[in-house]
C-alpha cells in the first residue's frame, strides 16, 4: 500500500469485512508512505462537518452555455466566483482586489502560469524571452516552462546567475515552495517582468503582512482551502491588455473554465469570509482551523527533530505581525524542508531506512543533504510520518 499517492476503490457492495475491528495503522503495517507530493487531504475534516452549508444543487438546464458574460473581459468566469475571490482577499487582506483589478479563472493556476508566459511574451522577439526563478525554486516552473517546447520562452535557470542583457520573465513564489521563505524579485533591471506566486500566502501558512500588489498575481483554489480536485485558480491583473491575452489563451487551449466547478469555489469561498466577518459564529472559521493544526503539526515535527541527533534538522522562521489575526505568528509552511547531516543523501536515507517516499534537494537546484515533505497529508498518513522518522538513526548514507 502507498499511502498518500494511490488509494484503492470501495466497491459498491457492501464489504464483508466492513465490520471487523481495524488494526491501529503501525510501522510495518503500510510498507510505504509518500509524502513527495503537496496533496490538500489535511483540511477534509473541516469540510466534511461543514456539510449542507457547502452544498450545491445545479439543475439539468443550468450552465448549458459558454459564456458566463459575454459582457465581462473574462467571459467565462463566473460573477459570483469572481465577487467571492474579491471579498475573500479583502477579508483576509493578502492582496489588493481593487475595481480596476481584472480577474482572470483558469483551470488550476498550472494553465494560469503558461497564460502568462504565453502573454508576457512576444512573437516579434528574434529569440525565445528567458524565464528564471531564484534557487530554491518550485519544481514544477523549469519542467513546465520546457513542456509545450514553445518558441516564445525558454528557461534560462537560476535567476541568482542571470546575466544576461536580454528581456526575461522572473517567476516569484511567496512564502515559496520548498523551504516557506518569504521573497520579492531578484532581478529588477529594464525589460524584465515579473509573475508572483501566492499560492501559500494564507494564514495558516504565513503571517499576512501586507497586500500584494504586483502586476500579476496567481492564487490557487487547492492551497488556499484544500480543495485540489476542483481545479480552480485564479489571477489578479493589474493591466487589461495582459487580462485579455491571458483569456485568449485559456479560451483557445480549454474554451474557458467548468462553471460548475466556478460555483463550488464561489460556494467554498463565499462561506469562509462569511465566517471570518462574524466572529460570533459557533467554532472556528477555516483559516483558525487550519493555522491551529498546521501549527501543532509543525510542534510536533521539531519535536521529532530534536531527538533525532543531528540526523535531520529543520529551517527556523522569525515570527511576524499578522494582520489578519491580530497578533505576532509562526510561520508554518505547507512542506517540510529537511536537511541531514553532512554525508548523507536525505531523500534516499528517508527511503531506504524509513519506506518514506519525499521529494529532494536536486528537483529544487540544490544538494542532496535536503529533501522536501508535505506537511498536507490525513491525519493517519502524518502521525505514520512522524513515528518514521522518529526511528531514522542516519546508518544508511544513501549516496
Amino acid at each position: 500500500m502507498v499511502v498518500g499517492l494511490v488509494e484503492t476503490a470501495v466497491p459498491a457492495a457492501k464489504s464483508t469485512v466492513s465490520s471487523a475491528v481495524k488494526k491501529p495503522t503501525t510501522l510495518s503495517s503500510d510498507p510505504i508512505i509518500n509524502v513527495a507530493r503537496g496533496d490538500p487531504t489535511i483540511y477534509e475534516p473541516y469540510w466534511k462537518k461543514m456539510g449542507d452549508r457547502c452544498k450545491v444543487v445545479i439543475a439539468g438546464d443550468e450552465f448549458m452555455s459558454y459564456f458566463c458574460n459575454a459582457m465581462n473581459l473574462c467571459w467565462f468566469l463566473l460573477p459570483e466566483l469572481d465577487n467571492a475571490i474579491r471579498t475573500l482577499h479583502r477579508v483576509v487582506g493578502n492582496a489588493m482586489v481593487d475595481d480596476d483589478k481584472f480577474i482572470v479563472v483558469g483551470n488550476g493556476s498550472t494553465q494560469l502560469f503558461h497564460a502568462l508566459l504565453y502573454t508576457l511574451s512576444s512573437p516579434d522577439m528574434p529569440e525565445p524571452i528567458n524565464v528564471v526563478a531564484a534557487f530554491l525554486l518550485v519544481q514544477s516552473y523549469p519542467e513546465e516552462t520546457k513542456f509545450l517546447r514553445s518558441e516564445l520562452y525558454k528557461w534560462a535557470g537560476d535567476a541568482n546567475c542571470y546575466d544576461r542583457d536580454e528581456p526575461y520573465i522572473e517567476v516569484v513564489t511567496s512564502p515559496n515552495n520548498p523551504d516557506g521563505s518569504i521573497r520579492g524579485t531578484v532581478e529588477n533591471r529594464e525589460g524584465g517582468k515579473a509573475i508572483h506566486d501566492g499560492a501559500y500566502y494564507w494564514p495558516q501558512y504565513a503571517p499576512i503582512t501586507s497586500k500584494a500588489d504586483h502586476d500579476a498575481m496567481l492564487f490557487t483554489f487547492s492551497k488556499a482551502t484544500g480543495h485540489a480536485g476542483t481545479r480552480i485558480g485564479w489571477a489578479i491583473v493589474k493591466d487589461k491588455v495582459i487580462a485579455a491575452k491571458m483569456v485568449k489563451f485559456i479560451e483557445v487551449s480549454s474554451i474557458g473554465v467548468s462553471r460548475e466547478a466556478q460555483l463550488r469555489a464561489a460556494k467554498v469561498l463565499g462561506l469562509i469570509a462569511d465566517d471570518c466577518r462574524n466572529p460570533d459564529v459557533k467554532g472556528e472559521n477555516f483559516f483558525e482551523y487550519g493555522r491551529r493544526l498546521m501549527s501543532e503539526r509543525w510542534g510536533k515535527l521539531r519535536e521529532v527533530g530534536m531527538k533525532s541527533n543531528g540526523v535531520f534538522s529543520l529551517p527556523k522562521y522569525p515570527r511576524d505581525y499578522c494582520k489578519f489575526t491580530g497578533e505576532y505568528t509562526d510561520s508554518n509552511p505547507a512542506f517540510a524542508w529537511l536537511k541531514s547531516k553532512e554525508g548523507l543523501n536525505c531523500e534516499n536515507l528517508l527511503r531506504d531506512e524509513s519506506k518514506i517516499i519525499s521529494r529532494g534537494g536536486p528537483s529544487f537546484g540544490v544538494d542532496s543533504t535536503y529533501t522536501r515533505v508535505s506537511m498536507l497529508s490525513r491525519d493517519v498518513e502524518f502521525e505514520l510520518l512522524l513515528e518514521r522518522l522518529a526511528a531514522v538513526k542516519g546508518t544508511v548514507n544513501g549516496n
